[in-house]
């Protein structure tokens, strides 16, 4: 397995630690639940090394960009981001990505972690005139903090006024003495920034923003609060949610799909599909009392299997079931009684609106 710069740091915390897409990853530190609310409530730290950084430059990057992804990023202004579908010539997607526009000739591509060496090989196999793409994904190191604290405790190590990023966008300068590139997404649906670096100022930082944080109780934060945080924002996994079986227009993300800009992968079928339906759409559902849905487990309608759950869990936050999962539209309407196959058993499930949980932004 893959060990990020910061393992050593993980285990001498505590954190219980899995294989996660080849990579050695802490799942908790100390409850899930604890470290979800910590999020919600206060702050907390994520390691995110494993994820992949290409970058994408030359006269030619913007229109190789335009033709790989569905969003329109010539529409974007310079230091913005783009959360966007990378999908093939038959609208299904590769990957979901973010995209960081330096200029027309340089871009940041942030990819997931098991998609990395799919996600660079089929960019580089569209590649068209005078264009240079590097995967610079060993040498880059990412840290995420996030929840209601977040910017006080960054605001501590750096000079840049961080209220002045809005969502979806980034700067540059130092964090903790560390030359970052700082923005402002998020994968916890809370106010939160990402730190890129030098992989090995790794645990410097890490200890830096620990710190920070010591006196607002920052906590490190696993991958089993961060899948929690996510889907209860709403926010799609790869490889549950969306894969390379479905298209931006069967999982809900249009306005991710910038038809306008002209032609590119997918654009044909996707268009179709807007014009003329799906045969399945995702929705949003919330289940009664009892166990909480997961990956894989049937959706009912009838008596008789109507689609499959992509996403489930007990919430934190709301203190009831969740889940996602595909149905046919007509069954996508809110208030639709439908119910969830576990070990057996049906159980009752309506569709809900989503995100399930949202906070407003600053």
């Amino acid at each position: 397995m893959k060990k990020t710069p910061l393992c050593s740091v993980h285990e001498k915390l505590g954190a219980r630690m899995i294989d996660f897409s080849g990579w050695y990853m802490p799942v908790q530190y100390s409850s899930i639940i604890e470290e979800h609310n910590a999020v919600r409530e206060n702050s907390g730290l994520f390691d995110l090394y494993h994820m992949g950084e290409f970058w994408l430059t030359g006269k030619d990057a913007l229109k190789n960009v335009q033709k790989i992804v569905t969003q329109d990023i010539e529409a974007i202004s310079d230091r913005q981001i783009a959360y966007t579908p990378m999908c093939r010539p038959d609208g299904t997607i590769i990957d979901d990505l973010l995209v960081y526009r330096w200029n027309e000739y340089k871009f940041l591509l942030v990819v997931n972690a098991a998609n990395i060496d799919k996600d660079f090989a089929w960019i580089k196999s569209q590649l068209e005139g005078e264009v240079e793409l590097t995967n610079d994904s060993d040498d880059t190191g990412l840290i995420a903090i996030q929840g209601p604290n977040a910017e006080a405790i960054l605001q501590k190590l750096t000079r840049q006024r961080l209220k002045s990023i809005k969502f979806y966008w980034f700067t540059t300068g130092k964090a903790a003495g560390v030359e970052c590139i700082i923005s402002r997404t998020g994968y916890t649906g809370e106010e939160g920034f990402e730190l890129y670096y030098p992989a090995e100022k790794s645990e410097e930082l890490w200890n830096a923003l620990m710190e920070a944080g010591k006196e607002l109780g920052i906590k490190p934060i696993g991958l089993g609060a961060r899948d929690t945080l996510r889907l209860e924002a709403r926010l799609m996994l790869y490889g549950n949610d969306i894969n390379d079986e479905t298209t931006p227009i069967e999982a809900n993300l249009n306005w991710t799909v910038k038809f306008a800009k002209g032609a590119f992968n997918g654009s044909d079928v996707m268009k179709e599909q807007k014009e003329n339906g799906t045969k399945k759409t995702i929705v949003g559902f919330e289940l009664g009392k009892g166990p909480a849905a997961r990956h894989g487990y049937p959706i009912m309608k009838d008596g008789k299997a109507v689609g499959e759950v992509t996403s489930g869990t007990m919430s934190p936050t709301l203190k009831k079931n969740i889940g996602l999962g595909y149905v046919p539209p007509e069954l996508s309407k809110i208030g639709t009684k439908l119910d969830i196959e576990i070990r057996g058993k049906n159980y009752p499930a309506t569709v809900i609106e989503t995100p399930f949980y949202s906070r407003k932004r600053s």
